[in-house]
């Protein structure tokens, strides 16, 4: 399995960096540095990924390509074209964002965010990011969110073709997509959908679990794995299928990724 964490571990080398997550029992890695970077430091973290046999599954791009802010929409289509080219230049899986807002918060949850201009705009940011770079060993890659597009793999089909480009991938977050009591009820079929539609566009997939609380009015929040009631073992089937690699995320410390990885190696020893 080609399991990474959303960490970068305490290390004072590319080396002990690498070695540090060999030890933990993963396999791939998300990219600790940015395109500021000096070469001969970004060089070495590849070198030491790739002597400890880690996939460099992911570089972040995390800001909004669609701020309502002239100046800072720039700024962040510029952040975005070059982590893109800092993941065609080391061969990582793919470059991640999300879709992005016109809105204060840069992941929150607006009314524009499913208006036809601003779908609009984000097919044209997409692209512009894309083209500038025309990436051939990576992806620009988006990441699905329950209060943006894409939040279903049918947005996520619809706006692969829109933009229309090679360059264009996808990140997979099935949790993201929980947001109703029937979708959490049937995770397992959301999961089987968002493959069956995207399987050949897939790059990297985020790992983690989906809890569906007793309240009013609906509260689905996000838990560690294993607590909750997402089908984590047939989602990682479904990974392993097509060999990709899956980062956990979103815990706080070392020890509650160690804890995921155990409750994530007990699912495997039971079905033996």
């Amino acid at each position: 399995m080609l399991c990474g964490i959303a960490m970068t571990l305490s290390h004072s080398s590319p080396e002990e960096w690498a070695k540090k997550h060999k030890e933990m029992g993963l396999s791939a890695v998300v990219f600790p540095l940015n395109y500021t970077a000096p070469t001969t430091q970004i060089d070495s973290y590849v070198k030491a990924a790739k002597e400890a046999e880690l996939l460099i599954a992911e570089v972040g791009s995390w800001c909004n390509p669609l701020d309502s802010d002239i100046k800072k929409r720039t700024n962040n289509l510029d952040l975005c074209i070059k982590q893109l080219e800092l993941a065609e230049y080391i061969g990582a899986s793919c470059c991640v964002n999300i879709t992005g807002t016109d809105g204060e918060i840069w992941d929150g949850s607006y009314a524009s965010n499913y208006s036809e201009k601003l779908y609009t705009e984000a097919v044209l940011s997409i692209q512009k990011i894309i083209d500038s770079v025309n990436p051939k060993l990576t992806r620009y890659t988006i990441e699905p969110m329950p209060h943006m597009i894409p939040d279903s793999p049918e947005t996520y089909l619809k706006l692969l073709k829109d933009v229309n480009r090679n360059g264009f991938g996808v990140h997979l977050d099935v949790v993201n997509m929980i947001t109703s009591p029937r979708v959490y009820f049937n995770n397992k079929e959301l999961t089987e959908r968002c493959f069956r539609l995207l399987g050949d566009y897939i790059c990297s997939c985020h790992v983690k679990d989906s809890l569906l609380e007793h309240s009013l009015t609906v509260s689905i929040k996000e838990v560690p794995c294993g607590k909750g009631g997402f089908d984590i073992k047939y989602y990682l089937d479904k990974i392993n299928e097509k060999n990709l690699p899956a980062i956990i995320e979103h815990l706080s410390e070392e020890q509650a990724y160690r804890n995921a990885l155990a409750y994530i190696n007990t699912l495997y020893r039971e079905n033996l």
